[in-house]
């Protein structure tokens, strides 16, 4: 799903992949087609740093079948094969993995990839007992819609109570990276689970895929947080259109930059009664990265001591970013800040993030963030502080987060929001930290990243119970 985590802080956190591009290399995984079908992507870069890709089926005997797009968008890869009009988009959410979904005439289907090429490449992830199953106990219509222009397409799926309304609405808005509009993630559909739930509890409920994923169009290279909120401004219009919702009654349920996004879109109009925040940002958003940075590796068994070395690098890099225009050549001064740094510490921790100074491992890691510095989205999101949306808010508004989230720190960033919407126009919010829950709102154990996949539990049950008693008081 859209996670608060950059490929690039997956490079830096976990030290084994140096200050190489994360997508570079060869991915295994299969298709659960008959016993299993293995597919083999290969990722590189030719002579002009270009990304390119080619796909291997062991299984079939057919290699190096090249893919016609490849791009990164975050932690997000997208190929795309004209041959068979489909391809494969997933989302890396440790050094050495990716979660994702192979599109192929017109099916979808679940694939994860791991890193290397190897014959054990079954990840079927385990059962997810959450994830609504048909016949549904409620009407359950995938549409498509359009901006006022016609040039941006969006596919969704829209769920109804049986009856003929009028019913509360909720749009579901997905957070960073590329989703579609369950955004699903390691065998988990976390916004079907939600739209299933809030669904029976009387609600109608809009969920999209994201632009460029699924049915939905548009530009995601250029795009930033302020141009998913205009798609989620569209799909408000959208549920405008539709006799069955009470006008009076839509909201906004975001998790992690969605949570963002929907203050940002909330303060554009004057009809959206209630927001839900799910692990949203409360503080400066370079700030909660460094947060982030040191929560991940420590919860990967990385010292303290390097923790405390190596986070100042890092904030004095995003800081830069947020700070400056995007479009300034940030590449000399995040290449002086790097080579100041390396001078100032010891080279076992140097060694531990960065790698072989004297094989310029170090220019690299400088180059990396640079890469990084000049995506407008990257730049919009580091630089971006949610206190000013939350304080012009004038609707009711819930936000949640776990307490074992290392992704969105839930103490600093809750306390953040409970100020700010002290000052705020809202009727009625409420700020509520749960507790044993992971970024995902699962009920975690190692509460890693890498953990998603391995639990059941998509959402917690205590987490449904707190949005649906909240909605029942204040909106219902």
């Amino acid at each position: 799903m859209k996670i608060f985590i950059s490929a690039l802080l997956l490079i830096f956190a976990f030290g084994n992949t140096r200050a190489q591009d994360v997508f570079i290399g060869t991915w295994s995984g299969k298709l659960n087609v008959g016993p299993g079908l293995r597919l083999v992507i290969h990722v590189k870069k030719n002579a002009n740093g270009i990304l390119q890709a080619t796909m291997d089926s062991p299984d079939q005997k057919v290699m190096d079948i090249p893919f016609t797009m490849v791009r990164t968008n975050g932690d997000s890869l997208i190929t795309f094969m004209d041959k068979i009009q489909g391809g494969y988009s997933g989302k890396i959410t440790d050094a050495n993995f990716i979660s994702g979904v192979w599109t192929q005439g017109g099916k979808r289907m679940e694939l994860n990839l791991m890193h290397g090429e190897t014959e054990n490449v079954n990840l079927a992830p385990k059962p997810k007992p959450q994830t609504p199953q048909p016949p549904f106990a409620y009407k359950s219509i995938d549409t498509v819609y359009y901006n006022k222009d016609k040039s941006q397409q969006f596919g969704a799926t829209l769920t109804m109570p049986n009856g003929a309304g009028p019913f509360p609405a909720i749009l579901l808005i997905t957070g960073s990276g590329l989703q579609n509009r369950d955004e699903e993630i390691m065998g988990h559909k976390p916004f079907a689970v939600l739209a299933d739930f809030l669904t029976k509890n009387g609600y109608a409920v809009l969920r999209v895929d994201d632009r460029s994923i699924g049915k939905s169009t548009g530009d995601v290279i250029n795009a930033t947080s302020a141009d998913f909120a205009d798609d989620a401004n569209c799909s408000i219009d959208f549920l405008l259109t539709i006799n069955e919702v009470n006008k009076k009654k839509i909201g906004l349920l975001g998790h992690s930059e969605g949570a963002m996004i929907a203050p940002m879109l909330a303060n554009k109009r004057n009809d959206i009664a209630f927001i839900i925040m799910m692990a949203g940002p409360g503080e400066k958003v370079s700030t909660l990265m460094t947060e982030q940075s040191e929560m991940v590796m420590r919860s990967y068994g990385v010292d303290a001591a390097s923790i405390k070395a190596y986070s100042p690098l890092y904030n004095n890099i995003i800081t830069l970013i947020a700070s400056s225009k995007n479009d300034e050549d940030l590449k000399p001064a995040i290449t002086e800040i790097v080579a100041n740094w390396v001078k100032n510490t010891d080279t076992a921790t140097v060694s531990k993030f960065i790698g072989d100074v004297a094989s310029g491992d170090d220019k690299k890691f400088a180059e990396q963030f640079a890469n990084l510095s000049k995506q407008k989205w990257s730049h919009f999101f580091f630089s971006y502080d949610p206190s000013n949306n939350l304080r012009k808010l004038h609707c009711k508004v819930l936000a949640i987060n776990g307490s074992r989230d290392i992704q969105v720190k839930a103490s600093t960033n809750l306390a953040a929001i409970n100020a700010n919407l002290a000052k705020s126009k809202s009727p009625a919010f409420e700020v509520k930290e749960l507790e044993g829950l992971n970024h995902l709102f699962q009920t975690c154990n190692n509460c890693t990243t890498s953990e998603y996949k391995d639990l059941e539990e998509t959402i917690s049950p205590l987490a449904l119970k707190i949005i649906a008693d909240w909605l029942a008081k204040n909106v219902k």
